[in-house]
């Protein structure tokens, strides 16, 4: 069946159309290419234009009628956003909520799953962070995903719309076939910037904090491969279609390990895996940076059977550093990208 992905020329949603085209879905990707690549859409059919425009919306839905959406589509960054409010709220709050309103137009709208992101906890005052936690947004793009959240929930009790809110932690890999993998320009993550320094396309990397409460004094994140991301999506759509979400309260899953790893300990295995020792700077915190997050999974283990299968932090960056000595040049000028949490 056909399967609106939103976003679906970023990293996330690029991965998540070839997983859906595997499990024998039509994808049908909307994506403005400011940040996605066009390259990276390996399946399905691909519309270009903003998911904040109603009338193209209505025009995708017209000629491609789609029994779910995958809403990957917004700016990821948390430090941008604070230098940028507006615009991260204008791009991924408001253009969100017309994506919802045109999806409620025609009567009973397709189940939607939203892609959040662990920001929403900020420092969470408990660790693993199960889905009840207080939200606790420090920057914009993290009060931008909670919005939407709420907006999918007035959605759920005034027009029935069954839904599903991932709340990432960080998103990590590359395809384990090396078909794709991380590509942002600019790259702000972690993983793809330490590769990049072991590949000598950068002079390095900076650790921005070292003086966090946490055990080497740098922020601890929860890693969870890219493809083990997109099998949590296609079990949740799975009974989404089935009929899940009906007057159902639990509408809201992390998707992580549950085990964390420092920046530190990331760098370390980078090192290892690519038998590079990477130079590091130390450099001051990022606004909007939690010192912990970690994810309590259980709910999402428990209603839907997932599991990851590849939750060692070496396996993960194993697959992004066959796809970093491998990768083609892919243009931006390019998707909404994708949205995860990666600090």
């Amino acid at each position: 069946m056909k399967i609106l992905v939103t976003g679906g020329a970023g990293y996330i949603g690029s991965h998540m159309v070839l997983a859906l085209a595997a499990a024998g879905h039509e994808p049908v990707i909307v994506d403005s290419l400011i940040k996605g690549h066009r390259q990276a859409v390996l399946a399905g059919t691909l519309c270009v234009g903003d998911v904040g425009d109603a009338d193209f919306l209505r025009s995708v839905l017209a000629a491609h009628p789609v029994e779910a959406v995958v809403h990957f589509a917004g700016f990821i960054e948390s430090g941008e956003s604070m230098q940028e409010p507006a615009r991260y709220l204008e791009n991924n709050t408001a253009k969100s909520f017309t994506l919802l309103d045109v999806l409620t137009e025609a009567g009973a709208p397709p189940p939607v799953i939203f892609s959040s992101t662990a920001a929403v906890y900020g420092d969470a005052t408990v660790s693993p962070i199960p889905e009840t936690a207080q939200w606790l947004p420090k920057s914009p793009y993290a009060l931008s995903k909670c919005l939407v959240e709420q907006a999918l929930a007035g959605a759920a009790a005034a027009r029935g719309m069954r839904h599903a809110v991932l709340r990432y932690f960080n998103a990590a890999g590359a395809d384990p076939h090396g078909r794709l993998g991380e590509d942002h320009q600019p790259e702000t993550h972690l993983i793809p910037i330490a590769l990049q320094a072991a590949a000598g396309r950068r002079a390095g990397l900076t650790i921005h904090g070292a003086d966090y409460p946490t055990p080497d004094g740098t922020c601890v994140r929860d890693y969870v491969h890219v493809s083990d991301l997109c099998a949590a999506h296609l079990l949740v759509l799975q009974q989404l279609l089935a009929g899940y979400g009906a007057g159902c309260d639990d509408r809201v899953f992390n998707v992580g390990t549950g085990h964390g790893w420092s920046v530190k300990q990331v760098i370390d295995a980078v090192c290892k895996v690519t038998g590079v020792d990477v130079p590091v700077t130390l450099g001051p915190r990022r606004m909007g940076d939690p010192a912990v997050l970690v994810a309590d999974s259980t709910r999402l283990r428990e209603v839907f059977g997932w599991s990851p299968a590849y939750s060692d932090i070496e396996t993960m960056v194993a697959h992004a550093w066959a796809w970093e000595q491998r990768r083609p040049v892919l243009e931006s000028g390019s998707g909404s990208g994708h949205s995860s949490a990666e600090g």
